[in-house]
């Protein structure tokens, strides 16, 4: 009977998937609820990216989409009772003008002002306020004063006294007031929160750096300190860390983070297990030739590459088309290029990397400013590429950045403590994000191609001008392949720094080469 239980439960989970609202309902929805999308996306358990993507074009599926149906539908519900509700109230209680309400002294907030002063509709409170006259609820507030309309209703506590009406509290005029404040349709609950919460002394900053540490001891904690088996742990969490990582270093940003934008064709893969038309340029060169003599060998490791191309011109919004031929430097993107002639292959590697067809391709935002660079009148490397068609987006450099700093903080701290779990876990969570950023099954909260591509393109970038630095200082470049590896010839010490920070490098083997001849240099590894 259990393996018919368990088909049963299958079956279960098969059937039409809950109907939502079109995207731009969803976002007015919760808008009018005055909800953030943290808010909305804590209680649905996704980050408040998600909740970005499901509000301007992608659907969720399984049960996070049954949730998010039954809070959508909760909203509309309530929202529409609340409307009918206001209606009802306005039928019982016509609304007056400001004229009306103050035509006779008691009714009036402020006695001897001119009654010209009208224009001021009634408002209605969701939250009664103190009557200005008589202190007690009233649900309206006219001219910035809450207060009854009809004096019925309004019953002054020192009406046989000349004295002042009752102080009401501190956000509202008293009736001595001699000018109203400006009328706003704030809630007055929302008062509560303008004051600041108050700060502990000597108490540890929160921030980014500390959700990384918190995961860390969690998992330890969690493991009964068997560091392998928290490590392991850890690891298969850094994809929605990295996504939680990623929010809390955008609150307060000047710019948001589109996680599901329109992609063009090129960026889309043409097959299921194929690619798309995006060429990142990666490096896989080794030098046919070595100078004479025998020579030894360096194979620099390249530290915390990805981490270090995250500080990249990304595009901010959709992808537009154009057919420009200059660079616009404001923006990034992918563009459509012919490449120039390479003459320098015996000494350095060419910077769009090792490509067997000639002609124009598509390349992205650091390969094209790398080629520019290269053809400037510092270098005069190369000729310009020439561009054919681009689509782009206005950009920033910055915008990962405080992700970048948090998790490069992170990386420092636990190389100073010899902290392995954290370590591991900070690597994975960068080169992860990195690649499942893209079309990926792994990370359904980000779906940004072009950012995937940009980013590996910068770090292949980054490696090809360290290349360029070490032919500058005199050192032979013997190889360079992917994001990190870089073999040279000569004192390279004095060129590149050593270390595990990720503006150094480490040595990650030492070989002999070369014949007095001269000879290939992968034969004598």
């Amino acid at each position: 009977m259990s393996d018919f239980d368990a088909i049963d439960s299958l079956l279960d989970t098969v059937g039409p998937e809950a109907e939502l609202p079109p995207c731009q309902v969803r976002r007015e929805l919760r808008e009018r609820a005055r909800l953030s999308k943290a808010q909305v996306a804590r209680a649905l358990g996704v980050s408040p990216s998600t909740l970005s993507g499901w509000e301007s074009g992608r659907d969720p599926a399984g049960e996070i989409r049954t949730k998010y149906a039954y809070l959508l539908d909760g909203l509309n519900a309530k929202l529409a009772t609340e409307t009918e509700t206001e209606t009802e109230a306005a039928a019982e209680k016509p609304l007056t003008s400001g004229k009306a309400a103050t035509a006779t002294p008691s009714s009036s907030p402020n006695p001897g002002q001119d009654e010209d002063e009208d224009g001021d509709d009634v408002e209605l409170l969701v939250v009664p306020e103190p009557c200005v006259l008589c202190g007690r609820p009233a649900g309206q507030r006219v001219a910035g004063f809450a207060q009854h309309l009809a004096p019925a209703d309004c019953r002054p506590t020192a009406a046989k006294a000349p004295a002042p009406a009752p102080a009401p509290p501190a956000e509202q005029p008293t009736a001595q007031t001699p000018k109203p404040p400006p009328r706003t349709t704030r809630p007055a609950r929302a008062t509560k929160h303008s004051k600041a919460p108050a700060r502990h002394a000597f108490q540890e900053p929160s921030g980014p750096v500390d959700l990384i540490r918190q995961a860390v001891q969690g998992a330890l904690t969690e493991h009964r300190g068997d560091i392998d088996a928290a490590t392991a742990a850890l690891l298969k969490r850094a994809i929605p860390d990295a996504m939680r990582l990623l929010d809390e270093t955008r609150k307060g940003a000047r710019y948001d983070v589109i996680a599901h934008p329109w992609i063009p064709d090129i960026l889309k893969k043409q097959t299921a297990r194929g690619a798309d038309q995006i060429w990142e340029a990666r490096p896989k060169w080794t030098r046919h030739e070595l100078p004479p003599g025998r020579h030894q060998v360096t194979a620099l490791d390249i530290n915390g590459a990805y981490l270090s191309a995250l500080k990249t011109h990304l595009p901010l919004g959709q992808l537009e088309h154009s057919t420009a031929l200059a660079h616009d430097r404001r923006r990034s993107g992918v563009h459509l290029i012919t490449p120039p002639q390479w003459e320098h292959e015996a000494v350095l590697p060419n910077p769009i990397g090792q490509r067997d067809e000639p002609g124009p391709l598509w390349v992205t935002e650091p390969t094209l400013r790398l080629l520019l660079r290269l053809s400037g009148p510092k270098h005069q490397l190369c000729a310009p590429p020439e561009i054919h068609e681009s689509y782009t987006s206005g950009a920033t450099e910055n915008l990962l950045e405080k992700f970048r700093i948090a998790l490069k903080d992170a990386r420092d701290t636990a190389i100073e403590q010899g902290d392995s779990a954290t370590l591991e876990y900070v690597k994975a969570m960068y080169s992860k994000f990195v690649s499942t950023m893209g079309e990926s099954n792994y990370n359904r909260e980000l779906y940004r191609p072009d950012w995937m591509h940009l980013i590996r393109s910068q770090a292949f970038a980054n490696l090809w001008l360290k290349a360029l630095k070490a032919h500058d200082e005199g050192l032979a470049v013997v190889r360079a392949m992917g994001t990190d590896e870089l073999h040279v010839i000569g004192d390279w010490r004095g060129v590149f720094a050593e270390g595990r920070g990720v503006t150094e490098v480490k040595v990650k083997d030492t070989y002999t080469a070369g014949t007095d001849a001269g000879e290939h240099a992968g034969e004598g590894e």
